[in-house]
């Protein structure tokens, strides 16, 4: 389980930082300021695209978790099934053993 929490954290490190890279590079580049707006505007325009990507990402991620947890709580409730009736076979009086075809009545 917690390889899909790293492997989620991963994703979403990468969007983050990537955003935040391009947002420096936009802003420290050396552009006039209106063909910096009309970058920026561009990256603005795609902003709801980038957000849906994520969106679907991240839904894909929680659908992979919760799968992953119901499958491990089904070998979870498999092996304490398996303890219990180990346990109550456990617990069980034993039976005499019997003698057999011998003749254990007294002697007179």
């Amino acid at each position: 389980m917690s390889k899909n929490k790293d492997s989620s954290a991963l994703w979403v490190g990468v969007v983050v930082g990537g955003l935040m890279g391009t947002i420096a590079g936009l802003l420290l580049a050396p552009r006039s300021g209106q063909e910096t707006r009309r970058i920026l505007k561009k990256s603005t325009d795609a902003l709801p695209e980038l957000v849906e990507d994520l969106s679907t990402t991240l839904q894909l991620q929680t659908n992979q978790l919760s799968e992953t947890a119901q499958r491990n709580w089904q070998e979870t409730l498999n092996r304490l099934q398996v303890a219990i009736a180990a346990g109550v076979e456990a617990s069980q009086p034993e039976l005499p053993v019997s003698l057999g075809s011998q003749d254990i009545s007294p002697k007179s």
